[in-house]
């Protein structure tokens, strides 16, 4: 997650936003799989893959063949599913611009060819999905290597997408200024010291929520979103949840939830007005995030909450 609060208000906003939600999807690559164009002769294209390329040689890492071309071509790319891009108010009426990516297809590609070959070294175990590498062998540092590369390329993928989207922002506004910035993982893991020991620890479903540790903990489309400060439980090894989770499979939302009623919970919001392909991204297809919120009032305190009046997603 990534939000920037700007020094906007509503009434700096215009009154259609729709006009900013195309802009993004022109700015912004979305969807299963897609990345830039690197045969684009737009200047805004040529600069992101520009910017991609200097990232990419100042964290080099060595990738399969076959992953450098995707992570240039998908560094700076929002991709699908629950991932967006949101313009928001706060309590006081004040902009912030919030997004949800993280290290797109060569993150996941990494991630499954470590998850299978830690299969193949385990076959004897009753489950297959609990299979391991040990520290202090060649397969558990080539795997943490892998997973912290791809955490540094999920902050400098939504970096570079969210420069994009307040020049467009503030384009077309006319005027404006970044404020402040939070960018924070969710679903990731960092070796950290809790009780005098040295522990690597897993968040899924999670973000890190040590004392005064700024943090965004997202809402499903169309509801509300919260940034938050932590208080840094010790006893959830300073962590706190990262949103409501699904309370409908994708499959279940897409047979039992209507594009109508999609629609009407998108009313006065400017979105991608494609009910049929976010279906499956419905309201009600999630939890309820104030409930979760008043349940880790122990973990997290709020600072802001934030009401969408933007939605662009990756389909």
């Amino acid at each position: 997650m990534i939000a920037v609060h700007t020094d906007l208000t509503a009434s700096h906003l215009p009154d259609d936003l729709q006009p900013l939600v195309l802009q993004f999807g022109r700015s912004i690559p979305a969807g299963v799989g897609h990345g830039r164009n690197l045969q684009s002769v737009g200047v805004s294209d040529q600069t992101q893959t520009e910017r991609a390329r200097s990232w990419l040689s100042t964290h080099s890492h060595e990738l399969p063949g076959d992953l450098k071309s995707t992570a240039l071509l998908q560094l700076g790319s929002l991709g699908s599913g629950n991932h967006f891009l949101e313009v928001c108010l706060d309590e006081l009426a004040s902009v912030w611009v919030v997004l949800h990516s993280g290290s797109r297809g060569v993150g996941n590609q990494l991630a499954n060819r470590h998850i299978k070959l830690a299969k193949a070294q385990n076959q004897a175990l009753e489950d297959p999905d609990l299979a391991f590498f040990l520290e202090g062998t060649v397969e558990f540092s080539a795997y943490i290597g892998d997973m912290l590369w791809s955490q540094s390329y999920a902050l400098a993928n939504r970096e570079m997408m969210m420069d994009v989207a307040l020049g467009d922002l503030f384009s077309a506004v006319g005027f404006g200024r970044e404020v402040s910035r939070i960018n924070c993982h969710h679903n990731f893991a960092q070796e950290e010291e809790h009780g005098g020991r040295r522990l690597w620890i897993t968040r899924k479903g999670a973000i890190q929520a040590a004392s005064g540790m700024p943090g965004v903990i997202p809402g499903s489309m169309g509801t509300r979103s919260y940034i938050v400060e932590g208080l840094g439980e010790e006893t959830s090894y300073k962590s706190a949840s990262h949103g409501a989770g699904r309370r409908m499979s994708r499959g279940r939302a897409k047979r039992e939830l209507t594009e109508d009623s999609l629609i009407a919970a998108m009313v006065g919001k400017a979105w991608n007005q494609d009910a049929k392909g976010l279906l499956d991204e419905h309201p009600l297809a999630y939890k309820d995030l104030e409930r979760v919120m008043e349940d880790q009032r122990d973990l997290v305190r709020i600072v802001h909450t934030l009401s969408q009046v933007a939605n662009y997603k990756g389909l």
